[in-house]
């Protein structure tokens, strides 16, 4: 996809959106290798908590999946861990103008797995 299209659709999706202190925004951004997740209190302008591919807590499932799809919903479910130990329970989807498909789709799944309510 167009990096120009993505960006004019993140922009008509966060029009939509905000996070607020008690029901934060879950944005996502996905590399070409990693994906990562923020749940973003847009009211104060702050980032409550976050999870990556990267996070060493996961480092071995990572390891282990056999495709990114697979690394995106370990993810999911490590964000709904943090979320949960920060004491959110409600959250706003951001995709960030990606389809809702694939990682993107695995991410949010997982945390719904993990126990987070969209």
């Amino acid at each position: 996809m167009d990096k120009k299209l993505r960006e004019k659709k993140k922009i008509r999706i966060r029009k939509k959106i905000t996070g607020t202190a008690e029901r934060p925004r879950l944005a996502v951004y996905r590399s070409l290798t990693q994906i990562y997740a923020q749940f973003i209190d847009d009211v104060q302008g702050v980032t409550l908590a976050s999870a990556s591919s990267l996070s060493k807590e996961i480092a071995d499932d990572v390891k282990k999946a056999a495709s990114k799809v697979e690394k995106a919903k370990i993810v999911g479910k490590l964000a709904a861990k943090v979320a949960k130990e920060k004491g959110l329970e409600t959250v706003v989807f951001d995709r960030a103008g990606y389809q809702y498909h694939g990682r993107v789709k695995a991410l949010a799944e997982g945390a719904r797995e993990g126990g987070l309510k969209f």
